[in-house]
């Protein structure tokens, strides 16, 4: 008889088990952090154009519910909450990242794990231990599979996204570990992604679908669906059709936390990552008057092949491509100090000296990206700028400000939450927001964390 276990039953046993009091506190506090900054992004980015698309479609296609839809009174069911709330969490490209899998988490598993929370009416502890549930079983499925399914150009929230948010949804709805695991091959079946979407509407609304299909996929299984256990192993299944059959074991789920090894990445500013730790190298430059903008010749950035594959716009025009452009992050950075979501203006893409300065950007990638150094450094930057007189300053970063070795205070992540939510919300319901997921585990119902009438935006342009 043959010993074997499929990847998806060992997630389904572990998660399906998972009580809060399983889970440490230093978890629970990162899964906090995770919750409180994807709900300040999500509402900043339920205001944008593409959000509100996916409210119009949604509104055409789906039954009422009791799960919130961020930007509109009423409340729908719980697969189109995930579907427009995951678009909203991603719509500005300001929401966190894993370094397993090099996923964007939260945002599609927040969506799934608080719209079912809500379905089902119920507290915020189960809230919490839901999301941590989705998020280590997505973290460690990345593990297993490696980078190498992102750097052969799938995009990995779009793949692997999905199985966060199952497993949170599965968690949420109380699945046993058979309609778990059941629900995870449901999903895995039909997942995908492409880097093509990268710069456009695509993207975001990808991982709105994901977060929903993690959802249904969960749905269907609490009613009986049944899918291919060994969906991530099968000759023609997820390693094999997606990474070239590489998979390795699974960490021991609930021994090892990927919440916290190796940890979230929280932006810090609202573009790609890869352009992060180039952005703080000028910074260090630029803050003690060492350089001024006046003198910038050129500036040169040294930085691994998956920057390069990442920031792909070098004269970006709208504000989908100025996130995924080197050349804007640093013109910005230098010429307005920093980049914020009102940097992603139309009327600021198109000031001349930033067009200017973005002109004189140069990167390449040198020998000395090794894989000892990427271990350290995956999205690190040397960044040299000359002079018009021919000097030069050079300043290297391998984790930005942000990264989980580097992680925001707790006052610089209650700022970035009042500064996307405030408008969406005013600064009085923010701050009680706030208030509420800080002291999550002690809310007797999330039905009322996000009261529906308290989520209703006006949208602004893409």
């Amino acid at each position: 008889m043959s010993d074997f276990t499929p990847s998806l039953v060992t997630l389904a046993r572990w998660s399906s088990a998972l009580q809060l009091a399983d889970i440490p506190p230093a978890v629970r506090a990162a899964a906090r952090r995770c919750l409180i900054d994807t709900l300040g992004v999500a509402l900043a980015g339920s205001r944008s154009a593409v959000a509100e698309q996916a409210r119009t479609v949604a509104g055409l296609c789906a039954a009422k519910g009791h799960s919130a839809v961020f930007g509109q009174r009423d409340s729908l069911a719980a697969p189109a909450a995930a579907f427009v709330n995951a678009t909203a969490a991603h719509a500005l490209d300001f929401d966190d990242n894993c370094y397993p899998g090099f996923v964007h988490g939260s945002a599609l598993i927040m969506p799934a794990a608080l719209a079912v929370a809500q379905m089902r009416d119920l507290s915020g502890a189960q809230l919490l231990a839901a999301f941590v549930a989705g998020a280590e079983c997505e973290y460690a499925l990345a593990k297993a599979l490696s980078r190498q399914i992102y750097d052969r150009g799938w995009w990995t929230t779009g793949v692997l996204g999905v199985v966060g948010a199952c497993a949170a949804a599965s968690h949420a709805l109380g699945l046993n570990a058979d309609q778990t695991a059941a629900a995870l091959a449901i999903a895995i079946t039909g997942t995908g992604g492409m880097k093509a979407g990268f710069g456009s509407d695509a993207k975001m609304l990808l991982a709105g679908r994901s977060s929903e299909a993690g959802v249904v996929a969960a749905l269907l299984a609490s009613h009986g669906s049944s899918g291919p256990l060994a969906v991530v192993e099968h000759e023609k299944g997820l390693a094999a059709m997606f990474n070239d059959g590489l998979l390795m074991p699974l960490p021991k789920l609930g021994s090892v936390w990927s919440l916290i090894e190796p940890g979230v990445d929280i932006k810090r500013v609202p573009v790609c990552l890869s352009s992060h730790a180039a952005i703080d190298a000028l910074r260090e430059m630029l803050e003690p008057g060492e350089i001024r903008v006046s003198d910038i010749g050129k500036i040169i950035c040294d930085v691994p092949p998956i920057v390069i594959q990442n920031l792909i716009h070098d004269a970006p025009i709208t504000r989908q491509q100025a996130q995924f452009s080197m050349p804007f992050a640093l013109a910005c950075t230098a010429l307005l100090g920093d980049i914020t979501l009102a940097s992603l203006d139309p009327g600021v893409l198109a000031r001349p000296d930033l067009r200017q300065l973005m002109g004189r950007v140069r990167m390449g990638s040198s020998e000395r990206w090794q894989s000892a150094l990427l271990d350290t450094a995956p999205e690190g930057a040397w960044v040299r700028v000359l002079r018009h007189d021919g000097s030069s300053v050079e300043r290297f970063c391998a984790m930005p400000l942000g990264a989980a070795s580097r992680p925001l205070s707790a006052e610089q992540l209650h700022d970035k939450f009042m500064h996307c939510s405030g408008d969406a919300l005013g600064d009085i319901r923010a701050q009680r927001l706030f208030d509420d997921l800080l002291r999550l585990e002690q809310l007797p119902e999330v039905r009322r964390l996000l009261a529906p009438e308290a989520l209703t935006v006006e949208t602004i342009e893409s």
